[in-house]
């Protein structure tokens, strides 16, 4: 019968640990992108935009939601 060495274990440890943050990060993005989460968001008054923002920080805005959208 034979064993695996610690070094085996460590790496395979690690290679799982970098696969589960991987699926981890993959999930968050995919619920930070669900349409139910951003009605959630715009509805809270931290992520709400103030309409007497400059023109130039409105012109940004709309350009990052037309990047986000594609």
């Amino acid at each position: 019968m034979t064993t695996r060495n610690n070094g085996d274990r460590n790496k395979n440890g690690a290679r799982n640990n970098d696969e589960r943050r991987e699926r981890l990060a993959a999930g968050i993005r995919r619920q930070f992108g669900a349409e139910a989460t951003k009605r959630f968001l715009r509805a809270l008054p931290a992520f709400r935009t103030q309409n007497d923002i400059p023109d130039r920080f409105k012109e940004l805005l709309e350009r990052l939601d037309g990047i986000e959208s594609r």
